[in-house]
């Protein structure tokens, strides 16, 4: 099952490929997101990455979300590092790998979470496009680990500005962001 997320990630992004602008792993983003969970839970979310050099990068997120019919708050932050591998001028491998903190408030046990992930990103048929697909493993010491899968477009106003939309299904719970990006 993992083995065939992640062939279906890799194929279903390779023939998008075209020409257009360098990927930038340099950015922040700011937005919204919504957990379709039960119960559901939304609120604004801010995220970065930063190039540490050509393959490597590190980044990073904060989420500040309500869950509906409940009094229960929920913090979400997490930090991780990449790796990105060019397959072509507009297209990226990546593995990256991240530590997440749920902080839940009411008593409720704080879970960590351990994600593992890779994919591609690329730069897709118009230059003020790219898009993402990646399969992961996710676990936490509160519940058992599964599989996911991330899909991502962004559509790029200028270099600098761009809007994203995210979307990850996992264990039947589906996550999305959406959000302005500055990339830099």
């Amino acid at each position: 099952m993992k083995v065939t997320l992640i062939t279906l990630a890799l194929a279903a992004a390779l023939p998008f490929a075209a020409n257009a602008d360098e990927l930038s792993y340099n950015y922040l983003e700011a937005g919204y997101t919504l957990f379709n969970t039960n119960p559901d839970a939304e609120g604004p979310t801010l995220n970065g990455s930063y190039a540490i050099n050509d393959n490597f990068h590190v980044f990073g997120g904060y989420s500040k979300l309500d869950f509906d019919s409940t009094p229960v708050d929920l913090d979400l932050w997490n930090i991780g590092l990449g790796y990105r591998y060019g397959l072509n001028a507009n297209t990226d491998l990546l593995v990256r790998a991240a530590y997440e903190k749920a902080n839940l408030d009411h008593g409720l046990r704080d879970p960590d979470i351990w994600r593992a992930e890779t994919g591609v990103r690329s730069a897709l048929v118009a230059d003020r496009l790219e898009g993402w697909a990646l399969a992961g493993y996710e676990d936490s010491d509160v519940a058992s680990g599964d599989v996911y899968g991330k899909f991502g477009v962004q559509y790029k106003f200028t270099k600098a500005w761009g809007l994203v939309a995210e979307a990850k299904f996992i264990s039947g719970d589906e996550q999305y962001f959406i959000g302005p990006r500055l990339s830099f």
